[in-house]
């Protein structure tokens, strides 16, 4: 029954907040294309529920990597104006489209890298029991302040105690978040950068 619940909430939230936030949607569109030379998404496979693979939907905040570039996580190809989409959660955005779609929920675990799967320990697995999120708990707890594997715990801990509740608290303490940023990776918190994700002992 929850499950069910949450689809309707889920999409009844992402039609509603889709719309809410066109505004916001139509001048990022308009200012990355200008910037971009015409790129304004960007689509990368991700792993989804039970390790299933879906296309996540973002806007392109950053430039593309050149060969001769030592880290494909270096800060320093983040664009001006995305920097600014990517303070504020913007580029977010665009995951209300695989929330509609059914490939996300509102509220999960963050879409981690197809490469990770591998990696993960029987423990750290379960992130991968229910939907991804563009929102979960340990993104209220911290996001990229945090280790892998405080951010892990907080993402089984949300998938064993998950409810309608607990997803109301987790996006009324996200849109908090989005109020006032922190833990985000942008040019005004460089030294808030995740590692690449290599295992756990």
């Amino acid at each position: 029954m929850y499950r069910l619940f949450k689809r309707i909430f889920d999409l009844f939230s992402a039609i509603i907040a889709f719309l809410l936030l066109s505004p916001l949607f139509i001048v990022a569109c308009i200012s990355l294309f200008i910037t971009n030379k015409g790129k304004i998404f960007f689509l990368q496979e991700r792993p989804g529920k039970n390790g299933g693979i879906f296309k996540i939907i973002k806007f392109k905040t950053m430039r593309d990597l050149k060969a001769t570039d030592s880290s494909a996580h270096s800060l320093n190809r983040v664009t001006k104006i995305g920097s600014v989409i990517r303070k504020y959660s913007i580029d977010e955005i665009p995951q209300l489209i695989n929330v509609i779609k059914g490939d996300m929920s509102i509220v999960g675990p963050r879409p981690l890298l197809v490469q990770y799967l591998p990696l993960y320990n029987e423990h750290q697995k379960k992130r991968h029991n229910v939907l991804p999120g563009i929102t979960g708990w340990a993104q209220i707890k911290g996001r990229n302040s945090l280790s892998w594997d405080e951010k892990f715990n907080f993402d089984v801990w949300y998938v064993e105690n998950q409810s309608l509740l607990l997803d109301l608290k987790i996006i009324l303490l996200t849109i908090k978040k989005v109020l006032k940023p922190d833990g985000i990776n942008n040019d005004d918190s460089s030294d808030i950068v995740m590692p690449e994700f290599t295992g756990s002992n």
